[in-house]
């Protein structure tokens, strides 16, 4: 194998073992930046050695084991240095000198046994991950960075913020954790269906941000929507018993089945509406509807199941026209009793006009435009409305505060062309 092929195959073997064995780590080693740099080293080995050996069988186990060695090896270097430093300092003390002040790190090897009876410490990192004490942002930057094995400049080309504002968003996370003494592990039982919430809230908020980007010039980031669908894949893993969970990696299937028709090959923006679906992934929406059967097959409904049956009925209809809005507007109205967000209401105006409930839909527009007056969203539901009912002076003014108001170029360009279309033409 040419050397280029071999060093992009040991970076696949890297990224796809990476949450695997920083979980183990954290749990061997107590500490994250332990971890990391520990398995930093190992895979600088694995540069060196497996080009001569070959790519072991099991690589992740390769490199579990050497990192922790070299992560072992480093907190015992730590604890005689601790003991060390105890002696001077108990001598100092002794001679009434108190200027030496060295932080203990005695514990460090015992919470090397920590909660070993655990059969995937994955898990355990991805509730650490997400722990409510860390602020969404810190969430989502620590899960790519923990489990996803992502880059600092890679997350943050990926939210379009600067490297060293993501470095210190990462710091400031693992602080959190260390000063705030956050246990890693599996919450107890009475806590756990929120924190899978959250888990959950995590995950769909990293593949939201790769299948409509909020800010910069793309529509779609591939690499997000991709970590996303993985993290999905590995929490139903990880939680076979939880139908939110694979409520919502059924839901980022059936939108993502439509990731190559929502671009043309000029990379613009293509609305469901006139998506060709041919272009749709059958595969990953037959699984997406697998995952969902199994689900709701639980009898625990939640909105990630509900999001994902609405989805469900846009992948199985043969056109725009031809779905069953009335029973997307049943969904809508079984979602919005679950979550009374604004958003939710908003998005379910669609179905009601195209279930002929015009007035309905105005109504709610009215009713929430107090809530989302700021929310360039409305104005294009509105824009929307108005150009279906063949109003064009009111949809010519709501699309222009909707172009105003959006922050990605790629949707201002669509947004601009359908105002040309639907009311210049």
């Amino acid at each position: 194998m040419p050397d280029r092929d071999l060093d992009q195959a040991i970076s696949r073997v890297f990224r796809a073992e990476h949450g695997t064995v920083v979980a183990r780590l954290v749990a061997a080693l107590g500490d994250f930046d332990r971890a990391e740099e520990a398995l930093q080293d190992a895979f600088m080995q694995a540069l060196q050695t497996w080009p001569q050996t070959g790519i072991p069988d099991r690589p992740g186990a390769w490199l579990t084991t050497v990192a922790r060695n070299r992560g072992l090896d480093g907190l015992r270097r730590a604890k005689v240095f601790a003991d060390k430093s105890a002696s001077i300092r108990a001598t100092a003390e002794a001679l009434g000198d108190d200027r030496l002040r060295i932080d203990d790190t005695e514990e460090a090897l015992d919470r090397a046994v920590m909660e070993r009876a655990l059969p995937d410490e994955r898990l355990r990192l991805i509730f650490t991950c997400c722990h409510p004490a860390l602020s969404n942002d810190a969430r989502v930057a620590l899960t790519l960075r923990m489990l996803g094995g992502l880059t600092t400049p890679e997350i943050a080309r990926a939210f379009l913020v600067q490297e060293a504002t993501m470095a210190q968003r990462l710091v400031r996370a693992k602080k959190k954790i260390h000063r705030a003494n956050i246990p890693f592990r599996i919450p107890p039982a009475d806590v756990l269906p929120e924190r899978i919430d959250s888990v959950c809230a995590v995950v769909y908020l990293i593949f939201n941000e790769g299948y409509a980007v909020t800010d910069g010039e793309a529509w779609l980031r591939a690499e997000l929507c991709e970590e996303g669908l993985r993290l999905g894949e590995l929490l139903t893993r990880l939680l076979p018993a939880s139908a939110e969970v694979r409520g919502l990696y059924a839901l980022m299937l059936l939108h993502d089945a439509r990731r190559r028709a929502r671009v043309d090959e000029a990379g613009e923006l293509v609305t469901l509406e006139r998506q060709d679906r041919s272009l749709w992934d059958p595969s990953k929406t037959a699984k997406g509807i697998d995952q969902l059967t199994k689900a709701l097959e639980m009898s625990s409904l939640g909105p990630y199941q509900l999001q994902a049956a609405i989805s469900a009925e846009h992948a199985t209809a043969p056109s725009w026209a031809a779905t069953r809005w009335d029973r997307v507007l049943e969904l809508y109205d079984r979602l919005l009793e679950c979550v009374p967000s604004p958003m939710v209401a908003l998005n379910r105006c669609v179905p009601l006009t195209m279930t002929g409930h015009h007035e309905a839909a105005r109504g709610e527009l009215a009713r929430l435009e107090p809530v989302l007056r700021s929310h360039y969203k409305l104005a294009v539901v509105r824009a929307w409305l108005h150009a279906e009912l063949g109003e064009t002076g009111e949809a010519r003014d709501a699309y222009a505060r909707a172009i105003a108001g959006c922050t990605n170029a790629a949707e201002r360009r669509h947004l601009e062309r359908e105002l040309r279309r639907r009311c210049e033409d």
